[in-house]
């Protein structure tokens, strides 16, 4: 699997088998991951016609995928291997159903929140006996091994990502399905250079590698991934409006210190981005259809505002109108859309 030249823009695919022929759709569901993912040797496991879809993301050396499908089980056998090389390690998130992996060493049963990491290029079976959804993230060989160091973890290897996994761990899971669900929802409509909220796909990827290396690698964290961590932290918890940097250096696991070196050098500070954060959701739900009826003090306590009028002051300092302001400005853009 070659890595795609810095200046090239990363691609996305979509892949469903809704109005494939049954007896089509195992071929074609093979011919889209080979060129999409990963090449698999697939199999139903009884008459009934697989359903299947996915969505890619092609980064300049990593590939992420939502995945949805029915019972089947996938293989690359030796054989396949030797005719199919990948030279990647893939992560493979369950987000839905149970899945058992097969591999030379025995087997691993994965639920929901957990992920396993493995050598694509050493054989393994897994096996869905129910529908599933996963996130998959694979990255080339020779970089994984860079990133972990020597003390990598021997291969599979499994971690958690669900309520009881560290921030470093959700926050690997959250990218990778936060990357693709701004495909899967169309917005951006295309891919361009931008990335995700403003952010170069050049950044995405280097936020991931620096999860990777946290989550799996030495001692040495990645302050890349500290940072992205420590933002997906605030994230996640941005409706406490005691949100305080010692917590969220906790949940990171360094000092809060540390923490704010980290973020000073980014050109930030920890109170500022946790302001901004609640700001920026906030201005979205104003502007949302959906949330029409509830009121703006309301959103403001969604998000942390202590106050009404800590929400109001604050908003219109960031975005020079009010947040009643921002409602109708919004709402009146999409009367005339």
């Amino acid at each position: 699997m070659t890595a795609q030249p810095d200046h090239e823009l990363p691609r996305h695919l979509r892949f469903s088998t809704s109005g494939i022929l049954p007896d089509n759709r195992v071929q074609m569901w093979e011919g889209h991951n080979a060129r999409a993912l990963l090449p698999l040797d697939i199999r139903t496991i009884d008459d009934r016609p697989m359903q299947a879809s996915e969505t890619n993301l092609h980064l300049p050396s990593m590939r992420m995928a939502s995945v949805f499908g029915t019972s089947q089980f996938v293989e690359r056998s030796e054989s396949f291997i030797s005719e199919n090389p990948t030279g990647v390690v893939a992560i493979f998130f369950a987000t839905e159903g149970e899945a058992v992996f097969f591999h030379r060493g025995g087997h691993v049963a994965l639920r929901p929140g957990q992920a396993i990491v493995y050598d694509a290029d050493r054989p393994f079976l897994r096996g869905f006996n129910n529908r599933f959804r996963e996130l998959v993230l694979t990255i080339p060989k020779q970089c994984y091994l860079e990133i972990v160091g020597s003390k990598g973890p021997e291969l599979p290897a499994i971690f958690e990502f669900g309520a009881t996994g560290t921030a470093n761990e959700q926050a690997l899971a959250r990218l990778v399905q936060e990357s693709l669900h701004r495909i899967e929802s169309g917005e951006p409509k295309h891919i361009d250079s931008s990335g995700l909220l403003g952010k170069p796909w050049s950044d995405i990827e280097h936020e991931a590698q620096g999860l990777i290396r946290n989550v799996l690698g030495d001692a040495t964290s990645s302050e890349e991934g500290l940072i992205s961590a420590a933002q997906r932290f605030i994230d996640i918890n941005i409706s406490d409006s005691g949100l305080q940097a010692s917590r969220i250096a906790a949940a990171v696991g360094i000092s809060e210190r540390q923490l704010s070196r980290i973020f000073s050098e980014s050109g930030q500070t920890i109170g500022r981005y946790v302001l901004n954060t609640r700001l920026d959701f906030a201005k979205e739900a104003l502007s949302t259809p959906e949330r029409d009826k509830v009121s703006v003090s309301e959103i403001g306590k969604r998000f942390g505002f202590a106050s009404p009028s800590h929400f109001s002051r604050t908003f219109r300092e960031r975005f020079e109108m009010t947040p009643l302001q921002w409602r109708k400005e919004s709402q009146r853009q999409t009367f005339q859309d």
